[in-house]
């Protein structure tokens, strides 16, 4: 099951943008020019199944005890961002490296999988001690370090993403209640510092634009033409290839949902969701399955990956929130991204074949 939800994803991601780039394909370039973006997306898919398959016959307890190599490597590629980064077309951000053959790779994309399986280990150490405040700055620590570097990086959308795996996977793991509360009262106080002291001029009107879009036309400018493209997609859509479509610019990045929406209709959009969250439910009756609290956190912390993006693209899409770069995942353009998702899924598969319960376990 995880194996077909996946290749449904990716399948109908290469459709969609194969259908981009075929309205946009001039005749002056070459083959592998107009449709490099979806042969990338389907080579990251294939590669990317057969390291989800490798990676699952390996035990995840030996995965996650070897965290100094996966750490070492992962955030160290993240680190050489800042020196030879650069920003790929559509993004200020330099958090890519670039590659032969007009590639990139995005560390900080790899560098989730070290995370979830380095946390889930730390957790699953501390499950005794959840209580004793050393242990919970030990794990503040660990996850605010992945924060600070990732903003410094100019990244504040994929440090979002980190906040909210970890958060989530801390809940599971039975953080008590009282740090539970105090810790949405630190969030509620903090929100004046991030707004007067950290957030950005553009991240504001972002957020302003979302309250009054008339008055805000030119941060709202792709929001609004996704809407009137999911809109124009009625029931059944427009379909692919040859269609006139809305414009929305770099539909195939951030908002490849509204062009699919546009495509295929609301059915289409029901689609995509029910794939996603099909996805984010089958890892969480995976971690249910599991006999330990690492094989469980490990599976928590790739359903918060899929459905935190998920939650927040779609938001983006429907002018719910503002645009912080979040991808729809394995739909999104990005070898990276579709790589590190497939892993993530073989690590899930290393959970589900090497420690489940069977029916007559206690």
């Amino acid at each position: 099951m995880f194996i077909l939800l996946c290749m449904a994803c990716s399948a109908l991601s290469v459709v969609a943008l194969t259908s981009i780039a075929h309205d946009s394909a001039s005749a002056q370039n070459s083959l592998f020019a107009n449709y490099r973006l979806p042969l990338v997306q389907a080579g990251a898919a294939a590669l990317g199944l057969l390291c989800a398959v490798i990676l699952s016959t390996f035990d995840y307890h030996a995965l996650a005890a070897s965290w100094p190599f996966h750490v070492a490597l992962s955030w160290g590629l993240v680190l050489l961002t800042f020196v030879i980064g650069y920003a790929p077309p559509g993004t200020t951000n330099k958090s890519w490296i670039e590659l032969p053959m007009g590639l990139s790779l995005q560390p900080t994309e790899l560098a989730k999988i070290s995370f979830i399986l380095s946390f889930a280990l730390h957790l699953d150490n501390a499950k005794d001690r959840m209580n004793e405040p050393s242990a919970l700055m030990a794990l503040l620590a660990h996850l605010g370090a992945p924060l600070l570097l990732i903003h410094f990086q100019g990244d504040d959308g994929t440090a979002l993403i980190f906040l909210f795996i970890g958060v989530s996977m801390m809940f599971v793991a039975g953080l008590p209640r009282k740090f539970i509360y105090a810790g949405c009262g630190l969030a509620a106080a903090a929100v004046p510092l991030l707004w007067f002291g950290i957030m950005e001029e553009y991240q504001k009107r972002r957020i302003y634009g979302l309250f009054d879009p008339e008055n805000y036309t030119d941060v709202m400018w792709q929001q609004n033409q996704a809407r009137i493209s999911i809109g124009a997609g009625q029931i059944t859509g427009r379909g692919f290839f040859g269609v006139e479509h809305h414009p929305v610019p770099l539909a195939q990045n951030d908002f490849i949902f509204s062009y699919i929406s546009e495509s295929l209709g609301i059915i289409g959009s029901l689609l995509v969701l029910g794939l996603l969250f099909g996805l984010a439910a089958k890892l969480v009756g995976t971690a249910f399955r599991s006999q330990d609290r690492l094989g469980a956190l490990i599976c928590v912390g790739i359903s918060a990956v899929i459905l935190w993006q998920t939650i927040i693209n779609v938001g983006m899409n429907l002018s719910l929130l503002p645009v912080i770069g979040i991808t729809l995942p394995f739909f999104t353009a990005g070898g990276t991204s579709v790589l590190m998702l497939y892993l993530c899924m073989g690590l899930a598969l290393s959970v589900y074949t090497h420690n489940k319960r069977n029916l007559f376990d206690s």
